[in-house]
């Protein structure tokens, strides 16, 4: 409306056909079918009218030109769809809904003229755009931003069941290249596995990474001083990667995700069907290389996925040699028995850290004890429950416990003498574990009275049938093992007994 006035305005001041169109830079027939409204209706040049009327009379003379949106004539093929289209503005946006008329009913109408037709015919569906808010750009591959979003409700088709589905997005600051990944958890280990994934696809990494406050990240949020989760952290060092976190409660400190949340709800999920989790994962990936990737983004206006293969990419670090080890930390109490509980399993840390409240590195492999920043215990990680015992954890009288075992204990009582071993070997017949120290204690008693005493006690007690070890000990310290026996073998008897019946009969006789 605007130019053609101003043809009017350049005519009336007498002005030549071909100055005008050299000034307005239009060509000389338009401005020559234009200027013939005019003198059609009687008008001369020097006739002076103001901006308002020469409108009123465009508006008169060409009422096609006052609504450009009105003069498509693709609008009757657009007409054809008009159910669908009003069906899917109510759920996504117009690039999406054009999209998928164009992929499954091959609409051959430019994303322009339809966003023209859904202005003029359906207006009541039109909603008032947010404002954006500008920010400085940053170098490529500078910085990328993650978080998680809200997808929606999904049935899983071969269960039954209903989940909800979350979205981890990954955005490059730069380019605007995208990372989307469905998950169904929002955990510490799906959190570490999605920036793997991340990397892997973008076969790259950005040099720093903004994130929110969510714990997986950040376990105290400081402008100044964040206590970073330990295991990001790792992530983060493996990768070589800064961690940059927002501000608390400022989602405008990262845009570049937060903004595209809901053009990936309204572009990649509304209105779709997914098979199964990984069908969905598959449709992501390509979803955001073909859509996502190969659009013409509001603010850089370039192809995201075209400005990071050719100027972003190189920028940014290589990914490492070796892959990444994924870990859980958490912290466990040791027990008064030097054992800590660690995903059900027992496991042995030194004695001196009794009561103390010990930092857990957790792989498929290992089981990692630090204090503080040292590590003071490691153990290859026992699948099953169960306990894990290092005998140098325990104190230095607890050890022997575990060091003599039963078969210790019956070579060493064979080297000491035929009563010595059966005697042993009666003990341990009978709840070996509970009565091991008995056997280890007879033992002992020949590093104080020697091989032949210890020998000559366990005969004595053998033969009054108790080889416990109070009753050898008993034996040794009474000197009993010199007397000689006179009472046949198979004689029943109890420790009163062990000097034998004649030594009975005579005590009796002086009382």
């Amino acid at each position: 409306m605007r130019e053609i006035v101003e043809v009017y305005l350049h005519w009336q001041a007498g002005r030549s056909i071909k100055a005008i169109a050299r000034s307005l830079g239009m060509d000389r027939k338009t401005v020559r079918k234009y200027v013939g409204a005019a003198v059609q209706a009687g008008l001369h040049p020097g006739e002076q009218r103001s901006d308002q009327e020469w409108a009123a009379l465009v508006q008169k003379w060409f009422p096609r030109l006052v609504d450009r949106r009105r003069r498509s004539s693709c609008f009757g093929e657009l007409e054809q769809h008009r159910e669908f289209i009003r069906e899917g503005l109510k759920t996504n946006r117009m690039s999406t809904v054009h999209r998928r008329l164009v992929e499954r009913a091959g609409l051959a109408v430019s994303v322009a003229t339809f966003r023209r037709y859904v202005h003029s015919q359906m207006p009541d569906l039109l909603e008032v755009a947010p404002v954006t808010v500008w920010r400085p750009e940053v170098l490529p591959g500078e910085e990328a931003q993650v978080d998680f979003g809200y997808l929606g409700r999904w049935q899983d088709l071969t269960t039954g069941r209903c989940h909800r589905v979350y979205a981890f997005v990954l955005v490059l600051s730069y380019s605007r290249h995208m990372f989307v990944r469905p998950v169904l958890r929002l955990d510490r280990p799906t959190w570490l596995e999605c920036h793997v994934d991340a990397f892997a696809s973008l076969e790259s990494v950005p040099q720093r990474v903004v994130i929110d406050n969510l714990k997986d990240g950040v376990t105290k949020p400081d402008l100044y001083d964040p206590a970073l989760n330990r295991a990001y952290s790792e992530l983060a060092t493996h990768y070589g990667f800064l961690i940059d976190p927002a501000r608390q409660g400022h989602p405008k400190d990262k845009p570049r995700v937060e903004r595209p949340l809901s053009y990936i709800r309204d572009s990649f999920w509304r209105g779709e069907q997914f098979l199964s989790l990984e069908a969905m994962r598959q449709r992501a990936v390509n979803w955001s290389a073909e859509v996502a990737g190969l659009r013409i983004h509001g603010t850089t206006q370039r192809k995201p996925l075209e400005v990071f293969q050719q100027e972003e990419r190189s920028a940014m670090l290589p990914l490492p040699e070796r892959p990444f080890e994924h870990c859980i930390w958490t912290t466990a109490k040791v027990g008064p028995d030097a054992h800590c509980s660690v995903a059900g399993t027992l496991y042995s840390v030194p004695h001196v850290l009794r009561g103390r409240r010990l930092d857990v590195r957790l792989t498929d492999r290992l089981v990692q004890f630090y204090e503080a920043e040292s590590l003071v215990k490691m153990h290859l990680r026992r699948p099953n429950r169960g306990r894990t015992t290092d005998p140098g954890d325990l104190p230095p009288d607890r050890i022997a416990f575990y060091e003599r075992t039963p078969r210790w204990c019956i070579h060493q009582a064979t080297a000491m003498g035929p009563s010595v071993l059966e005697a042993v070997q009666q003990v341990l017949a009978v709840q070996t574990l509970t009565h091991l120290r008995q056997a280890q204690g007879i033992i002992r008693l020949e590093r104080t009275y020697g091989k032949a005493r210890l020998e000559a006690a366990c005969s004595r007690a053998l033969a009054f049938g108790d080889p416990a070890y109070r009753t050898v000990k008993q034996i040794l310290a009474s000197g009993l093992d010199a007397r000689l026996l006179s009472v046949s073998g198979g004689c029943a008897g109890t420790s009163a007994y062990l000097r034998g019946t004649e030594t009975f009969a005579l005590d009796i006789i002086r009382r």
